[in-house]
């Protein structure tokens, strides 16, 4: 199953990074306190904190999304994008699952939960390998 659609993984991941930085990483990062409203969260009365939290979260998913662009852009180090995104995919996942089990998060986050585990697999089906080498 590892890489069933290797051959078009270039494709995966530059549409990954297009939308994830549309609708993730930009929105984020340029104004972080709008998109939690989007998100369902509640705004705190003092909000300088979580403005910076977002803005640092968005500045780190530009990061992975810029791993993505070096690989579509120069066809090299897909393996090592897809390895960053495997250790994203899980951490989010678990991230999400302690605050679903916690109720300490908006009903939309714990529905993110079904969209980190669809991506972890959509990236085992796109790896650009047979294996995965360490």
């Amino acid at each position: 199953m590892l890489g069933y659609y290797a051959q078009y993984s270039k494709e995966y991941i530059a549409t990954l990074m297009v939308v994830t930085t549309l609708f993730f990483a930009l929105p984020i990062l340029i104004s972080p306190l709008a998109w939690a409203r989007a998100m369902r969260w509640t705004i705190p009365e003092h909000q300088h904190l979580a403005i910076y939290f977002g803005r640092c979260l968005g500045a780190f998913i530009l990061i992975v999304e810029i791993t993505m662009l070096r690989s579509v852009t120069t066809g090299t180090s897909y393996s090592y994008s897809f390895d960053i995104l495997f250790l994203v995919f899980t951490l989010m996942f678990v991230v999400h699952v302690y605050g679903a089990i916690r109720r300490i998060q908006p009903i939309t986050e714990t529905l993110e939960i079904g969209f980190w585990v669809i991506l972890f697999v959509l990236n085992v089906l796109f790896y650009p390998a047979a294996t995965i080498t360490l």
